[in-house]
């Protein structure tokens, strides 16, 4: 299968080495990687902080590069998170001829990472070796918008040496929130004391999600605080091999 890498700008600018492991997972399970370089970003942030117009333009533009994609994958639950909720929304506010209809054929092609390995590919071993204590943030995106459910978990049960261990308050938001950590710190701080508190409570090596956005801001407070625990994105864990 030809598989359409969308990293999105995150990824691209701040957390390369996500990217990187996609591909080595995808390549390892004997599947073609097609990396678009037109790709730009999809819109989220201006989305969510009132210039519609500018998220329009930026769907657009991800509607032309991936228009002809078989699958796309995106290593990121906010992003297509933001496709599957509002792309259909902006396509119709646009009065754009046949846009509305593109984004309705692409959408059922596009999958966040660890659903594109259970659900369309089928494959939950990847063959990966990683002998830590890990503990899984199921980030907001993954569990109340796309619904991924026990997916990455179960992912990760099939990684060798992988020991998943489960914090009290699983599904607890980490403050993040994008520009929601920016306009109200106070607030985002006081929820992301008490996931750390939770997190090191399980007393893993690792913290993982789906969401390098849920990682920055966990792993931020986990150097402040001195602690041994250490970040990694879901894709990162699985591209390890003994």
């Amino acid at each position: 299968m030809r598989i359409s890498l969308f990293v999105t700008c995150y990824n691209d600018l701040l957390f390369p080495e996500t990217g990187k492991a996609v591909v080595a997972i995808l390549e390892r399970l004997g599947h073609e990687v097609d990396f678009p370089i037109a790709q730009t970003c999809c819109g989220q942030m201006h989305y969510n902080t009132g210039y519609q117009s500018d998220a329009l333009t930026l769907m657009r533009r991800f509607v032309s590069v991936f228009r002809e994609a078989e699958v796309v994958c995106v290593p990121s639950s906010s992003c297509v998170a933001m496709m599957r909720d509002h792309y259909l929304k902006l396509a119709a506010q646009a009065s754009t001829p046949g846009l509305e209809a593109d984004v309705k054929t692409l959408l059922p092609r596009i999958y966040e990472f660890s659903e594109l390995l259970t659900d369309k590919l089928g494959v939950e071993d990847i063959g990966a070796f990683f002998p830590h204590e890990v503990v899984l943030h199921v980030s907001c995106h993954a569990l109340r918008s796309l619904r991924l459910g026990d997916k990455p978990a179960r992912l990760l049960r099939k990684v060798r040496g992988l020991t998943l261990v489960e914090p009290a308050d699983g599904e607890d938001c980490c403050g993040f929130g994008g520009t929601f950590s920016v306009k109200n710190a106070d607030v985002s701080a006081a929820i992301l004391a008490a996931k750390i508190q939770g997190l090191l409570a399980t007393g893993a090596e690792v913290c993982t999600a789906v969401d390098n956005s849920c990682l920055m801001h966990i792993g931020g407070a986990l150097q402040r605080q001195r602690t041994a625990m250490r970040t990694l994105h879901l894709a990162e864990i699985l591209a390890t091999s003994q």
